[in-house]
Order: structure tokens, then sequence, then C-alpha cells
């Protein structure tokens, strides 16, 4: 059995061509699409966060909304940039929003990607101390929020409170019990995936990664998943973690499908991206049986527990709820997922 999700960018745009035209309809289709999924049978909702775009930004009150309106179905991120965080304000968001969720909260936060505007989190305050990379700030500052999210007392009471305090030194409220163990890390490097593990996030791994032996994508990717596991086993953690890896996939089944998605077999790219040599991975569409084949030889879907299917949000609720329906209806059976 695999957990199959869908993860969306929520880009919005004022063209006719796009079904999602302004943040308004980014937002609601969003839950709309997260409910529509639940009753499909899906597992998980997650959206991507991206600053200074039309694209989903703030998430928790978005988390907040689909934890409401949803019952089951895992709600999360992939991923939250901490280089624009306050690791403090966040936990109290994320405590919120998992509480309204019933413990349903996935969060996948990272370094974040490339953007777009230049350094954009310095608008947000925040700044790298003396000699630390922007990256180095966002590694920090994933350690503080793990840290704060265990609910333990740190900040002195006043002795004179408006309200009357429990004893000893007061956490954040309102905390989230388990929360902590629902963190992954976003990693786009084994050296990163290694990290991650060391400190007991589960991993997200998206359609690119570094390039780093040469072989495809997805060998590259089911290597930096096999050491991440060893590197947890290593890390002595009482719990199993969990893996997730994003694919586009698109199943034919229609007239609509061939005509957006029908257009020939797509192949891995090399870029660079973030002054990084970037591997991005293949998409997958064509009709089912050839699907399950192509499939069950990537090495790096076989190895993850987690799938998220990135949809193309822009052609709206219906078509996004047809994309995923088709996947587990026509997919995942043949592949031993459903």
């Amino acid at each position: 059995m695999k957990k199959i999700g869908f993860l969306s960018f929520g880009h919005w745009s004022p063209s006719p061509q796009s079904q999602t035209r302004s943040a308004r309809d980014a937002l609601l289709q969003s839950i709309d699409l997260a409910v529509a999924a639940e009753e499909l049978g899906a597992d998980g909702a997650y959206f991507r966060v991206h600053h200074f775009a039309r694209q989903l930004a703030s998430p928790f009150p978005l988390l907040a909304a689909v934890g409401a309106k949803t019952s089951r179905i895992e709600i999360g991120t992939a991923v939250i940039d901490m280089r624009y965080e306050n690791p403090l304000y966040m936990a109290e968001d994320a405590g919120a929003a998992d509480l309204i969720s019933g413990g349903r909260l996935q969060l996948g936060i990272s370094r974040g990607s490339p953007e777009q505007v230049i350094d954009g989190w310095r608008y947000f305050g925040h700044v790298p101390e003396e000699g630390q990379s922007d990256a180095a700030m966002g590694r920090r500052r994933a350690e503080e929020f793990l840290i704060v999210l265990k609910g333990e007392g740190f900040a002195e009471p006043n002795p004179r409170p408006m309200f009357p305090n429990p004893p000893g030194k007061l956490r954040l409220e309102p905390h989230s019990e388990g929360l902590r163990e629902r963190i992954w890390w976003g990693s786009a490097s084994n050296a990163t995936a290694v990290w991650a593990a060391q400190q007991g996030m589960n991993l997200q791994s998206s359609t690119l990664k570094e390039e780093e032996t040469g072989e495809p994508f997805h060998v590259q990717q089911a290597e930096q998943i096999r050491r991440y596991r060893e590197a947890w086993k290593e890390a002595g953690h009482a719990r199993e973690p969990r893996v997730s890896v994003s694919r586009s996939i698109f199943a034919l089944v229609d007239d609509r499908d061939r005509a957006y998605f029908g257009h020939g077999k797509s192949s891995d790219q090399i870029g660079i991206i973030d002054n990084m040599r970037a591997i991005f991975g293949r998409s997958y569409a064509a009709e089912p049986d050839t699907l399950v084949e192509e499939l069950r030889a990537d090495e790096a879907v076989a190895e993850a527990d987690t799938l998220l299917l990135t949809v193309p949000n822009q052609l709206g609720v219906d078509y996004n709820a047809h994309v995923i329906e088709a996947v587990l209806k026509h997919v995942a059976p043949g592949l031993g997922w459903r």
C-alpha cells in the first residue's frame, strides 16, 4: 500500500485560458479540491508555498480552512521556505492549524527554492548572520522550529501576569501533541537528506535534485532515499520515518487528457538552478496500462511510502479531481497501491 495525495502550486492568472484567475480563486479552489480528493479516497492534500508570486503563499489560513472542511485526508505543504519564517510564530500557527484538523497536518519545510525577487527574505526582515549563507539560515530556523514544537517550557513567566500561569517556564500555545513527528524536510541533495534524518524529520523529495552521479533521475532519487534511511537508522530514532516523492502523472483515459497531455513521451532534463547543476525528472502521460509498466520501473517511487501527484490547478477543480481519480482508479491497483 502506498499513500497517494496531490500537490498544488496554486498558480493563478487573469488569462482567459485559466480557470483560476485570482488569488481568491486559487485559495477557494484549493479547499474544494481537497474536499473532492478526500471523497475520491486520496490520502493527502499538499500545497506549495511561493512568495512574491501569483501562487499560494501564506499556508496556515488555507491549511486551517481545509482542516475544517475535511475529516480524514492528510493536509500538508511541500514546502515552506524557512528563510522567510519566524520559527516561534510559525509554531503557533502550525499548532492552531493542526488542532483544527484533528492532528492531520504534515508540514514540509525546507531551505526553499529559486525566487521571484532577489533575496526576498530580506524584505521580511531576515538576514543571515555574518559568515552564514541563506541556506544555513534556513536550516537553523528549521532547528529552532523543531525545538519549540516539542512543547517544553522555555520562557520566564511574569511574576504579575494578567492571567494565572501554570507552574514553571512557559511554552508556546496552542501546542499540538505529535506535530513534531509530522515535520518533513524537502531535500534536493543526498547530504541534506542525511541531515534531515539526523534531525528526525520525514523526507520529501520532489521532481528535481542535485545531479550527483550522471544516472537517471529516479535512480539518483532512490539512492538519496536509501542514504536517508541509513542515516535515520544510525541516528537511533524510535519511530519509522516517512518518505514522499512527487511526480506528474496523467492517465490518458479520455479526449481531454489526450488533448492536454498526449503529446509524446518526456525525459529527464539537466539544468542549472540556484547555481546548482540539477536533474529534473520526467513526467508520465500515457494510457493506464503503459503507465503501470513505466511507474513499476521508477525506483524512487518504489522506495517511497507516499506519492504526491502534481496537479495543473489552473485547469479547474473538476478536471484536477478527474486527474486524481484516474490514477487512483486506473493505475494504482495495477501497482498494488490500492
